[in-house]
């Protein structure tokens, strides 16, 4: 069976992001990337599923520019066996790239497509949903644990009230959660066999989809700076303050 895993790229959470003076976006030049922390759960998780012998392949793909090849190797050194690129310079949203993988996925015929459940910088939480709504796929979101049992793949899943565990067929969907594992250290012999490892180039075109913008950004701004702490003398003017300053009570 393989296991068809979507890693993106993009600014590495250790950074202190940027907007640009235009507040067109985000100022990503000179910027440190990474692979989607979300993601880097997903690539582990295929991988130890293979190490158990329930998955014989696993390929990482990538959807963007042409930089996003360095993201397929840390999957590869991780543990994926081959990798694809579509590359594009456009701006992918959600839709775009959710049928992206279904060409791919209708290509490869994966057992299993674990995602991260959203991407840190633009916390859509949309591509695995929509990739199982457009597949026709049984899905399972925010997965804490995912086993696979006599062909029947179970999967933990948090919700508001605690634990929720789902049993469905494969071919399925899972997007993966924080508590789902912690990936393994990326060691250097394995990022030099990444290197050796085949990786596939396609163009959107190549896959027969559209992968024009549906959604335009208006503007970016940062967050409000928070203003500076007071301190105060007593309950009573704590209490005032708070109902006739902050608005709070």
């Amino acid at each position: 069976m393989k296991a068809l895993v979507p890693v993106k790229r993009v600014v590495d959470y250790n950074v202190k992001v940027r907007v640009k003076s235009d507040n067109t976006g985000v100022d990503i030049a000179n910027v440190k990337m990474s692979m989607n922390p979300f993601d880097e759960i997903a690539v582990e998780e295929a991988v130890r599923l293979k190490e158990k012998g329930v998955v014989t392949e696993v390929i990482a793909v990538s959807c963007g520019v042409t930089q996003c090849q360095e993201t397929l190797r840390t999957a590869m050194a991780i543990g994926a066996d081959r990798a694809i690129l579509v590359e594009t310079d456009v701006e992918l949203q959600p839709l775009a790239v959710a049928k992206l993988l279904k060409a791919l996925v209708d290509k490869e015929q994966p057992g299993l497509i674990i995602l991260g459940k959203q991407a840190i910088d633009d916390d859509c939480n949309q591509t695995g949903q929509m990739l199982a709504a457009l597949c026709d796929l049984p899905q399972a979101t925010f997965a804490s644990k995912v086993e696979v049992e006599g062909g029947v793949l179970k999967v933990t899943r948090e919700v508001d009230g605690g634990l929720e565990t789902l049993s469905m067929s494969m071919p399925a969907v899972i997007t993966t959660d924080l508590r789902l594992n912690e990936p393994r250290y990326v060691t250097l012999p394995n990022i030099m066999k990444a290197k050796k490892k085949q990786m596939d180039i396609f163009k959107p075109a190549d896959l027969g989809v559209d992968v024009a913008p549906r959604l335009k950004t208006l503007k970016v701004n940062e967050p409000p700076k928070r203003g500076a702490g007071v301190k105060v003398a007593d309950v009573a003017a704590l209490v005032d303050k708070l109902k006739n300053e902050a608005k709070v009570i």
